[in-house]
């Protein structure tokens, strides 16, 4: 019965390490760690090995390590894959990051648009595109588009907040339409 009981609080600490290894990871990937945790890795393998050419009688036992020792095989297949991608610059999270320290940098500034200058050259592309497709009769008026560029600008900041926003002629359809969009 000893044995049993022995076995069994090991497999509970062999679980407990997988679950600290695995944070350990996400905060390594998240890039709260500065180093991969190889060695905690290396160990907890070494140990679930030392597993493999033990003879567990108890079937319940058997099954828990053998769930823990495929668990954590495919733990090791996900981490070497997001190693790998962030080795290759190709990991989303590492990507962000990029574009945030170059977002950092000093710009050149914008010229801030007037809204009824926007609004009377978008007013003209979309009487530029009803041409293109043989629309007949007036578009809106460039009062009409105006009204409509503010009120969009509205909702998408009360939605996204004050972030930029870009309005442009989609022709894709039948008929071309204003298109509204975050800048980035």
């Amino acid at each position: 019965m000893d044995d049993r009981r022995s076995l069994a609080l090991e497999l509970d600490e062999i679980q407990l390490e997988i679950k600290e290894l695995e944070i350990r990871y996400e905060q390594y990937f998240a890039g709260i760690e500065r180093r991969e945790p190889y060695n905690e890795r290396k160990n907890l393998a070494r140990r679930l090995r030392q597993f493999t050419n033990r003879h567990i009688v108890w079937t319940d036992l058997k099954f828990r390590y053998q769930g823990m020792a495929s668990r954590f095989m495919s733990y090791g297949q996900y981490w070497d894959r997001i190693l790998r991608l962030i080795e290759e610059g190709k990991y989303p999270r590492h990507k962000n990051k990029l574009k945030s320290s170059s977002l950092s940098q000093p710009k050149e500034r914008r010229k801030p648009v007037c809204p009824l200058e926007e609004a009377r050259k978008l007013h003209q592309q979309l009487n530029q595109a009803r041409e293109a497709f043989g629309l007949a009769g007036d578009g809106p008026s460039a009062d009409k588009v105006a009204t409509f560029i503010t009120t969009q600008r509205g909702k998408i900041y009360e939605r996204y907040g004050k972030q930029p926003v870009e309005f442009s002629i989609d022709t894709s359809g039948s008929k071309p339409r204003i298109k509204v969009s975050l800048k980035k």
